[in-house]
């Protein structure tokens, strides 16, 4: 096989000459044998870390050993970043963390990967070393486990959720009968996964061109109950995966029921802050128009009161998120109808109330509220001068 484009560059050509004996490994192979983009490059080689580094470093590369302990550093050159680690075999696990030793044996290396098409590797030769199958594994459209599922699993639960990512990427119709029963067995370790690295596997497998085969297969073997407790039949992503919808939190507000509680879902598997506004703006749909309002002043003000809830979701969202969960509504017409952007923004701020010569205090946000429902029930279309002129209003009527 000959050398692949990507390892005939300058940055994975210097770590070859650097590294006698290293090899690309993991995705950047499984990738480039599956015809897609490379995107992250990832190299090991048979020598300890801190020799690894100090080769780099001579060879002109930028080294941080950030990962150092895991026997993983990050070389730099021109921008461009290559993770080179240390060959390891196993010590210890417990389920999530292993305790490793450095090795120069490339198969003890590759035992201890997940999956056969990620456990392959390429030297700077071009010969592809694939000690478990996966080149077959992958033409096939199978995520199989390397060696026995269930050992696999009991080192790293983890790898539960990673298949169900691999699956909706690289699987076929038929999934692995071996790894859908051990995963099935090990449902109560998932337990022991950080909320962090749960969020972070949900969001990559919901990141996949459809995700949805995978998603009930983690419902039938009892993971997702046990990760998403929330989450709706896959079938709800249909009309959005018909209109191109990749957005990874837009997928899932679709996905998640109407009613969930978003707080207590964004707080168990610590959403960010902006993830967790985004999702409640998504969400909040109580409010989208029905069949029967589909006139402009009805979309118009819809669209300012999502503004008002947040300016973490365009109001098209939240009304595809309504199309999406309501089927038996036709949203579709006012889809195409909502005007585009954030929505109108009120135009009062508290600056016009004490211009008006109002006294700071609690009475101002109450007439600008006032105000604001006014100015929303008349389509959000009224002007800065007529809001203001209805402050005023209010603000007379309240002392007359």
């Amino acid at each position: 096989m000959s050398l692949p484009d990507y390892l005939r560059a300058e940055g994975p050509q210097r770590v070859f000459a650097a590294l006698p004996g290293a090899r690309a490994v993991g995705g950047s192979v499984r990738d480039a044998l599956a015809g897609l983009p490379v995107h992250d490059l990832d190299m090991a080689a048979p020598f300890p870390p801190e020799a690894i580094a100090e080769r780099l470093v001579a060879a002109g590369f930028r080294v941080f050993e950030t990962g150092l302990k895991h026997g993983t550093v990050t070389a730099l050159l021109a921008g461009q970043p290559i993770e080179v680690t240390s060959l390891r075999r196993d010590v210890t696990t417990d389920g999530r963390h292993a305790e490793v030793e450095w090795t120069t044996d490339w198969d003890e290396d590759a035992a201890r990967r997940d999956f056969t098409i990620n456990a392959m590797s390429m030297g700077g030769d071009g010969v592809l070393h694939d000690p478990f199958g996966g080149q077959a594994d992958l033409a096939a459209r199978r995520v199989r486990f390397v060696g026995e599922a269930d050992q696999r699993l009991r080192e790293d639960y983890l790898r539960a959720l990673r298949f169900f990512r691999f699956q909706a990427r690289y699987g076929g119709d038929t999934p692995d009968a071996g790894a859908v029963r051990a995963i099935r067995a090990a449902v109560p370790g998932l337990a022991r996964l950080s909320a962090e690295r749960v969020w972070s596997e949900i969001k990559r497998l919901m990141a996949a061109p459809d995700p949805r085969a995978a998603l009930r297969l983690m419902a039938a073997t009892g993971v997702l109950p046990a990760v998403l407790p929330e989450a709706g039949d896959a079938a709800r992503l249909d009309f959005a995966l018909s209109r191109g919808v990749d957005d990874v939190l837009l997928r899932l507000a679709i996905l998640l029921p109407v009613g969930t509680d978003i707080t207590a879902l964004a707080t168990r598997l610590r959403l960010s802050g902006e993830e967790a506004a985004r999702l409640r703006a998504l969400h909040a749909i109580a409010d989208a128009p029905g069949p029967e309002e589909r006139d402009p002043d009805a979309l118009r003000g819809f669209a300012a009161r999502a503004r008002l809830r947040s300016e973490a979701a365009l109001p098209a969202e939240v009304l595809l998120v309504a199309a999406a969960t309501h089927p038996g509504e036709d949203h579709t017409g006012l889809l195409a109808a909502m005007p585009p952007g954030p929505g109108p923004a009120f135009p009062l701020q508290g600056r016009d109330a004490l211009a008006l010569g109002l006294p700071h205090g609690p009475r101002i946000g109450a007439l600008l509220a006032a105000a604001r429902d006014w100015w929303l029930a008349g389509g959000a279309k009224a002007g800065h001068a007529a809001c203001l002129d209805k402050l005023r209003q209010l603000a007379e009527a309240e002392t007359s």
